[in-house]
C-alpha cells in the first residue's frame, strides 16, 4: 500500500508552506506529493494569502525535491486547453526527471470560474473526453510525426506534439463516483483510477465497475491501479485526535466514519479494510499544512505497519 501526501492550498497556503510539506513528505518516506487544482477557497475559511497554480507550484517543486512523485487530484479540464496543458505537464515531467502523473478531471466548481473569469462550459465530461485523447495522443505522437485531432470541442492540426515528456509514458488518472461514463473514461486512457471520499463497499462497487469496462474495452482489470482519496486525522490519543480534528473544523465521529481518523491502528485496521478490496494507494488528504509533526507520526506509526 502507497501512502501519498494529498494537500488543498487553495483552503490557504504560500508555495513555502507546500515546499515544506513536501520536503516532509520526501523525508518521511511518503510516496508522492499531490494537490488539489482549485482557485477558490472552499468552507468557512478565509483562504489567505490566496491561490497557488498547481502546474506552477509542481514546476518549483520538480526542482526542489528529488525522491517523491508529484502529481494533481485532480486537473481542472476546464482551466487548461488540452494542447497547451499537454505542454505545461511535459515540461514538468521533464524538470523532475520523469517523476509527474496527471489527474485529469472535468471540473465542477462553478463559483471559482465565476470570480476568476473562466468559461464554464455545460458539455464539460464531453470535453474531458477529447481532452483525455488529445494530452495522450500528442504524448504517444513519435518524434519527427506530426498530430491531428478533430473533435467537436477542440482541433489540432499538424501539430509537431512536443515537448516530450521525461517518462516514455506519464500515468494518468481518472476517477469519480460516476457509474457509466467515468469506468467507460478510465477504461480507456487511465493508469489509475481513483475514487475520492468515499466507504469501502462504495468504493468496491466502483472499483468492479471500472474492471468490467476495462475489460470490455480489451484490457486486463487489474492493469488499472486502485486508489483511494480520503481525509486523515490521527493522534497518539484521543486528546491528540481531538485537538486536530478541532484544527480543521472537523468533528471526530465524522472524521472516523468519512476518512481515516484515530489512534494508529485504528487507521492501519481501516486502510486494511481498503486493501482487501483492491485499493493499493491511499492518497492522505491533508488539511492542516502546518502540522508537520502529523506527517511524522503517520510515516513511524501508520506507514511503518503498512510496509
Amino acid at each position: 500500500m502507497d501512502l501519498r501526501i494529498f494537500t488543498e492550498p487553495q483552503q490557504g497556503a504560500t508555495y513555502d508552506t507546500l515546499l515544506a510539506v513536501a520536503k516532509a513528505t520526501e523525508d518521511l518516506g511518503f510516496d508522492a506529493f499531490f494537490r488539489s487544482d482549485h482557485y477558490l477557497r472552499m468552507g468557512n475559511v478565509d483562504g489567505l494569502p490566496g491561490p497557488t497554480d498547481a502546474w506552477i507550484t509542481l514546476a518549483g517543486l520538480a526542482r526542489e525535491t528529488k525522491r517523491i512523485r508529484l502529481g494533481t487530484l485532480m486537473t481542472a479540464g476546464t482551466f487548461r486547453l488540452p494542447g497547451v496543458l499537454a505542454i505545461q505537464v511535459a515540461q514538468v515531467d521533464q524538470m523532475s526527471g520523469g517523476r509527474v502523473e496527471l489527474g485529469l478531471g472535468a471540473g465542477w466548481f462553478e463559483e471559482e470560474h465565476k470570480a476568476y473569469g473562466i468559461p464554464f462550459p455545460k458539455e464539460k465530461f464531453a470535453r474531458l473526453e477529447e481532452q483525455l485523447e488529445i494530452v495522450t495522443g500528442l504524448w504517444a505522437t513519435p518524434a519527427g510525426k506530426t498530430y491531428d485531432f478533430h473533435g467537436t470541442y477542440y482541433d489540432l492540426t499538424d501539430s509537431p506534439a512536443l515537448p516530450k515528456p521525461a517518462q516514455a509514458k506519464i500515468p494518468v488518472l481518472v476517477g469519480g463516483h460516476g457509474p457509466t461514463r467515468t469506468p467507460r473514461l478510465a477504461a480507456q486512457y487511465a493508469d489509475e483510477f481513483n475514487m475520492p471520499f468515499a466507504s469501502v463497499e462504495d468504493s468496491e462497487r466502483q472499483f468492479a465497475r471500472v474492471r468490467a469496462a476495462a475489460e470490455e474495452a480489451g484490457r486486463k482489470g487489474d492493469d488499472l491501479t486502485y486508489s483511494n482519496a480520503l481525509v486523515v486525522c490521527v493522534g497518539r490519543d484521543d486528546q491528540e485526535v481531538a485537538r486536530r480534528a478541532a484544527a480543521i473544523g472537523r468533528e471526530v465521529d465524522e472524521l472516523k466514519l468519512n476518512g481515516l481518523a484515530g489512534s494508529p491502528a485504528e487507521v492501519v485496521d481501516k486502510i486494511g479494510r481498503y486493501a482487501a478490496i483492491g485499493s493499493r494507494r491511499i492518497y492522505l488528504q491533508v488539511l492542516d499544512l502546518d502540522d508537520l509533526d502529523h506527517l511524522e507520526l503517520i510515516s513511524s506509526q501508520v506507514q511503518s505497519q503498512l510496509s
